[in-house]
């Protein structure tokens, strides 16, 4: 069987390295808000190009904090409207919501499933505050009609990089490109942790310090309490293993391009569509979708055959349950992803016989 992700396979390319930081963090006998996370804290800052990183439970945290920090800084008000592709994984949107903010759903473009930027001026109100741009599978979203859409009505683009560690635009990562971007390491995640964890990027010093009080219980000094915060911490364990990983991220992003490379070159049957990768925008393929009607018999099809895949999703946001308003929304380029996409193994453990087994099964499905 040729698994989708196994993070054993993964995890395994740099075990000694990660035994090694783990039983230090261990030994030391500091497990929360110690050295290993603030030595990563300045690590990952470096890299994605931005003055603070303020870490986090996890990825959902890091989104609601950017967004409740804006809150308590007066720049937005509940009801306040965030603008968001409506494809998107259901963790951008319930960040919007928890803060009692209103997502306005914005269709993706079916060649790229990034958000549709000729569609986005059309979505602005009066009581439009921020676009929160989501990097899905791995692709960045950002275009310059977006920057200056956001430059024209005055809005802060906030950045979704769960699936894009390591992507670029014109030479600046992903998490650096609007005014705050929320990052996960959920294990899964080309940067993943061996546990939840997550953080926010800015180079607004206002709003990371604001951001680090409200994870910490509100509290900005101790046995101060400024805000009614929450508790959302990165462990020590967590900061040390992605330090570690941290040091190969663009390595392994190189190997995914590779697979996803030989995948657009060597996919040829005509009932799979392989989306379009602009040249412009880069891609680090956390996931490879492809499309196809009869996305559910392909996927039985290679199981069948030793190849695990995966959907991202099986069912839109506006069509879940939580989501019962929207019920009524008709969103058929969303609604189309949703039913046809397919994730192939694309992962920096994958050989390159495995690649080949998956194409040539793919190509033979009728």
């Amino acid at each position: 069987m040729i698994d989708y992700l196994p993070l054993n396979r993964i995890t395994a390319l740099h075990a000694d390295e990660i035994h090694q930081t783990v039983s230090q963090v261990v030994d030391d006998g500091w497990y929360l808000q110690g050295k290993a996370v603030k030595t990563f804290e300045e690590q990952y800052a470096s890299y994605i190009g931005t003055d603070y990183c303020v870490s986090c439970a996890n990825g959902l945290d890091a989104l609601t904090l950017i967004l409740r920090a804006y809150i308590e800084l007066g720049i937005m008000s509940k009801g306040d409207e965030v603008i968001v592709p409506a494809n998107t994984y259901i963790a951008s949107i319930l960040a919007i919501t928890e803060n009692q903010l209103t997502p306005v759903l914005v269709e993706p473009d079916v060649q790229t499933l990034e958000i549709d930027d000729t569609l986005i001026e059309r979505a602005i109100t009066p009581q439009t505050k921020a676009i929160m741009l989501v990097h899905l599978y791995g692709q960045c979203a950002y275009t310059d009609t977006i920057g200056d859409i956001c430059r024209r009505y005055q809005l802060k683009l906030i950045e979704d990089n769960a699936q894009a560690h390591g992507c670029t635009y014109n030479n600046r990562r992903t998490g650096s490109i609007g005014d705050a971007a929320g990052h996960s390491f959920y294990p899964t995640k080309n940067l993943g942790a061996l546990g939840d964890a997550g953080a926010v990027t800015t180079d607004d010093r206002q709003l990371a310090t604001t951001i680090r009080a409200l994870a910490n219980y509100g509290s900005p000094q101790k046995h101060v309490f400024d805000f009614k915060g929450r508790n959302s911490r990165m462990d020590e364990l967590q900061a040390a293993v992605l330090s570690v990983k941290l040091k190969y991220l663009d390595t392994e992003n190189e190997r995914r391009k590779e697979i996803a490379q030989s995948y657009h070159q060597h996919i040829d049957n005509p009932l799979i569509k392989v989306p379009f990768a602009h040249g412009d925008r880069d891609h680090v393929f956390h996931v490879f979708p492809i499309l196809l009607s009869e996305r559910d018999r392909l996927q039985k099809y290679l199981e069948e055959n030793g190849v695990q895949t995966s959907i991202h999703y099986p069912v839109a946001p506006h069509q879940q349950t939580c989501y019962s308003e929207w019920k009524h929304l008709q969103l058929p380029v969303t609604e189309r992803i949703h039913r046809e996409e397919l994730s192939l193994p694309c992962h920096p453990a994958m050989t390159d016989e495995e690649a080949a087994t998956v194409i040539r099964i793919l190509n033979t499905f009728k």
